[in-house]
């Protein structure tokens, strides 16, 4: 792939508990992307989670980028309703 687009987002969160469920449920995904017009590479270390996007070009890189952070923000509320429960 010619990689036009690239973006890293470091994201911290409270605990190392949500970076890890967090890092486990977008794993699947970043293995086996829907489209080959871009790729990611996430990373742990402790209470941050980095996600590494490049892509052919920048539409590719804002579609994939808004995917991904509405899953985050997805699970992280799903964390949040649980934890009312």
């Amino acid at each position: 792939m010619s990689t036009a687009a690239k973006a890293t987002i470091h994201l911290k969160f409270d605990t190392e508990k949500q970076a890890e469920t967090l890092f486990c449920a977008l794993a699947p995904e970043a293995k086996a992307p829907p489209t080959h017009r871009s790729n990611i590479h996430l990373t742990k270390n402790g209470t941050c989670l980095t996600l590494a996007v490049t892509a052919e070009d920048t539409v590719a890189l804002r579609a994939t980028l808004n995917a991904y952070l509405r899953w985050i923000n997805s699970t992280l509320n799903v964390i949040d309703v649980v934890k009312k429960a």
